[in-house]
């Protein structure tokens, strides 16, 4: 392999597992919607639900890349950690991990792919881009006034 390929199967490695944490995703955040009460009930289930809905079109792209590259996609669902507090807090808490990890596996694409496919590259670049917003949304959520 020269420094200027990919390492095909370390890359469908990690969409493999961004696959699976998508998946992981759009279960999460349907449930986390359906577990929603409060007055705030309908904003915060309308963003859940975008949420699920962002993280199966994610899936499908993740999929593409690695049947692109000639993989299989997994058919195995992320982690789902489920702590059975309902809070908003601990939801959000719980969202914000799986952001987080999300975000994590996005960037171990963009080490293996860096400056050996474009195609790959720029995906990993907007999904990090992407998953780091997500990530800053949640943690707004957190902060209480006057944090």
């Amino acid at each position: 392999m020269t420094s200027s390929e990919i390492d095909q199967d370390a890359v469908i490695k990690v969409l493999n597992a961004i696959l699976e944490a998508e998946l992981a995703g759009v279960v999460r955040y349907t449930h986390y919607a359906l577990m929603v009460f409060g007055y705030n009930r309908i904003p915060i289930v309308s963003w859940m639900r975008a949420q699920a809905n962002e993280s199966l079109l994610h899936a499908n792209q993740a999929g593409e890349m690695i049947t692109h590259l000639g993989g299989h996609p997994s058919l195995t669902i992320g982690p789902l950690l489920e702590t059975h507090r309902h809070d908003i807090g601990d939801i959000l808490r719980e969202s914000l991990q799986h952001e987080t990890q999300a975000l994590t596996e996005y960037h171990r694409l963009l080490d293996l792919v860096n400056d050996r496919s474009v195609l790959l590259e720029e995906y990993a670049r907007r999904m990090c881009a992407l998953e780091e917003t997500h990530v800053g949304d949640v943690r707004k959520m957190l902060l209480k006034p006057g944090d």
